[in-house]
């Protein structure tokens, strides 16, 4: 009997900065759309299933979007309501979460403003297909 086996790989399209500060998600937001002439919005808290059998954890949750580009900005705690959004990267205390296409020369000047505000202690681009828990930020 033949057996075939599905193999899948989750796309990632998107890009990953993590962003490491002592600040409220609400301060940090407000700074970022202060220095970056960015707007995000407060949206519901994002719930993730991340324990089997038990209820979901949500995570704070802001919104942007250049409208002619079409690219898409989340910004998302990485510590939740009970436990962290990326578990093996602890040390990170927010994601900047980029959808849909950004220039390479964009991307590079954002990570340079961002580690120009003060409060940011290093903003940090990630590569979304080595970590193990990438599950959790499909949404």
């Amino acid at each position: 009997m033949n057996r075939k086996f599905l193999k899948f790989e989750i796309d990632l399209d998107f890009v990953l900065i993590a962003v490491t500060t002592s600040l409220k998600d609400y301060r940090i937001c407000y700074l970022i759309n202060k220095c970056l002439n960015f707007n995000f919005v407060k949206s519901p808290d994002l719930s993730v299933d991340i324990y089997q059998q038990g209820p979901p954890v949500y995570f704070s949750f802001y919104e942007y979007s250049w409208e002619n580009s079409e690219t898409d900005f989340y910004f998302i705690g990485n510590k939740g309501s009970d436990g962290y959004l990326i578990p093996e990267m602890k040390k990170a205390d927010y994601f900047l979460m980029i959808k849909n296409y950004i220039d390479d020369a964009d991307l590079e000047k954002l990570i340079s403003d961002l580690n120009h505000i003060p409060e940011i202690v290093a903003a940090v681009k990630i590569d979304p297909k080595k970590i193990k828990s990438r599950e959790n930020l499909l949404f």
